[in-house]
């Protein structure tokens, strides 16, 4: 997280509790609710705490974001399902995970927050050419035909990895989370049968 004055050695453990709360409050309120004493009082910490590391509640937001959520990357395991694979278990990752409803929140409100849309924006353009690059080395590589849809392909699996996250029910999300790997390759499995089929 960003230091935004000189002083005391930060205590890291303050620090996570802060960035939960951060990211507890935004899940449950959006940004229309966020504020920093509500984010104090979650951590239970003074509010002049919050202040001495963020200036505004965008800084403290986004800091939350970019040290907590998990980060959707570019893989190259060596085969298009092994790829597809990661990338599902991250996208399951994400939205099954601890965060998960920050991480919905920020799908939805990303674009109306100031200093947070140009960062994500970023983010999500650079995941999406990550995820297509995926399916263009498979095509490559002879594991696809050629006439294979780029943008249809990474929808279904990242748009049923993300569907399967949400719809799972909240007493099964532990199960999920700890699950992800084989649950993203049972997807992959059914996808790629689909277009091989």
């Amino acid at each position: 997280m960003t230091q935004t004055s000189p002083g005391r050695p930060r205590d890291p453990d303050v620090d996570r509790r802060i960035a939960r709360a951060a990211l507890d409050l935004f899940g449950d309120a959006g940004w229309a609710g966020f504020a920093m004493e509500s984010v104090a009082r979650r951590a239970g910490v003074g509010k002049a705490s919050l202040y001495l590391r963020w200036s505004s509640k965008e800084a403290l937001l986004t800091d939350a974001l970019t040290a907590s959520l998990p980060h959707v990357s570019d893989v190259d395991t060596g085969t298009l399902r092994g790829d597809l694979a990661e990338l599902a278990t991250q996208i399951l990752g994400l939205y099954a995970g601890p965060f998960s409803r920050a991480a919905l929140r920020l799908t939805l409100d990303a674009a109306t927050i100031p200093g947070i849309a140009e960062h994500y924006q970023a983010t999500r353009d650079a995941q999406i050419q990550a995820a297509r690059a995926i399916v263009r080395r498979g095509i490559a590589r002879g594991e696809l035909p050629a006439a294979t849809s780029v943008t249809m392909l990474i929808n279904t699996v990242i748009g049923g990895a993300m569907m399967h996250a949400m719809t799972t029910p909240p007493g099964k999300r532990a199960a999920l989370a700890a699950d992800t790997p084989r649950q993203a390759r049972r997807l992959v499995d059914f996808v790629l049968q689909s277009v091989s089929g």
